[in-house]
């Protein structure tokens, strides 16, 4: 096992390295990484690494979605409140509408797997949008009408949707029927499992400054109560619907509210922790990806996941139409919302696990829409900030 954690961690930096001097998203070398040592390729990993793959990967959501957190202030978000909720339902529900519609005619899948890999793919990546965001606030590009704000907050809003839309297909495909509490499961888990991390933050709020302790062990703290938040959601979810990811992203923007001196401290500890989650996380998916099936569906996939997108470009227009977004701010938004990669990596290999007869076919396509978007994404997002935003200082 140490080889192999030697091999991911040293093929994933060196890829990476070269992929960033070619200005391209590092985690597109993460991934080929996985690829290359994965078991379809060169099988170096060993098998008690793929074993935990699934738990390696919640950690990696865990921080970034934390992370995200102790970046968002409580009153940005009040400003972008209305335009943040549009845009966290509208394009992920539209990319799933397309894919559930066309992926039975592209595809040899029922319409109950359509709708498990429209909630796989139809997430915005936190990976690549988050940082950038955190950069434009620091560069002041956007910051009078707070679209990194709306950007950082709507996204991560996105994610969480989608995830619960993809636990809900899960719960489907497993024989679950469709009642009115499955209806009002993800609203209900949203507002619970954002009152969790609000009585969190405040009462941690209380804690650390009452009781001294290294910023270090305050992480570790709160990764394990992270770590407690999941469990319960998947405790208590027959009882009481309550999301877990929720939790912790409300989690942090509490505490940014309540302690931002500590936030900012706690924000550079989490960002030093994203560099070995983040390796883990795109290697791990680039490892289970059975890659002699990208042949036999390569057009068609990347025909739909154009077509999804186009569908989320329209749709984040649609969102923003009564905004005071200009159509350049607009344009911005639209581009940043095309990255996919964190949750693709996080969910894309679950139905595989689960026995998913098109379980491979949809972990494929979740590699696909990272290998294609997550560089197309960033590259706009990088290339036309400076066009698309004001500068304001």
């Amino acid at each position: 096992m140490l080889l192999s954690i030697a091999l991911i961690i040293m093929t994933a930096l060196f890829s990476a390295k070269i992929f960033k001097l070619l200005n391209l998203p590092p985690i597109i070398g993460m991934l080929l990484s996985g690829i290359i040592l994965g078991p379809y390729a060169l099988d170096l990993i060993d098998d008690g690494i793929l074993n935990i793959a699934v738990d390696l990967r919640q950690m990696a959501l865990i921080v970034i979605l934390f992370r995200a957190g102790l970046s968002l202030h409580l009153e940005d978000l009040k400003i972008v409140g209305k335009k943040a909720i549009l845009l966290s339902f509208i394009p992920a529900t539209i990319e799933m509408l397309v894919i559930f519609l066309l992926a039975p005619i592209f595809f040899d899948m029922t319409y109950i797997e359509s709708l498990m890999l429209g909630t796989v793919v139809a997430a915005v990546s936190p990976a690549i949008v988050v940082p950038r965001m955190i950069e434009r606030m620091k560069e002041h590009y956007g910051t009078h009408k707070k679209i990194p704000h709306l950007i950082l907050a709507s996204a991560s809003i996105d994610d969480i949707f989608v995830i619960i839309m993809f636990m809900a297909s899960i719960q489907l495909y497993q024989g679950s029927s469709l009642s009115f509490m499955t209806i009002i499961h993800i609203p209900l888990s949203i507002i619970l499992g954002s009152l969790l991390g609000i009585i969190s933050g405040f009462l941690h709020t209380k804690i650390f400054k009452l009781f001294h302790m290294r910023d270090t062990v305050k992480v570790l703290w709160i990764f394990s109560l992270s770590f407690l938040m999941i469990v319960i959601e998947h405790a208590i979810k027959d009882v009481i619907p309550i999301s877990g990811l929720i939790s912790v992203m409300v989690f942090g923007i509490s505490l940014k509210h309540y302690y931002p001196k500590l936030a900012d401290r706690l924000h550079v500890k989490f960002e030093k922790i994203w560099v070995i989650a983040e390796i883990m996380l795109f290697v791990l998916v680039g490892a289970v990806l059975n890659i002699t099936i990208i042949p036999k569906i390569g057009i068609y996939a990347v025909m739909l996941i154009v077509l999804a997108l186009l569908g989320r470009v329209m749709a984040v227009f649609l969102a923003l139409l009564k905004s005071n977004l200009s159509s350049k701010e607009r344009l911005f938004v639209a581009f940043s919302y095309l990255p996919k990669a964190t949750v693709q990596a996080a969910i894309g290999a679950i139905p595989l696990s689960l026995g998913v007869p098109m379980g491979d076919l949809i972990l494929s396509i979740a590699v696909l829409s990272i290998l294609i978007t997550a560089p197309l994404g960033a590259y706009l997002m990088d290339r036309t900030y400076q066009k698309l935003l004001t500068h304001d200082i």
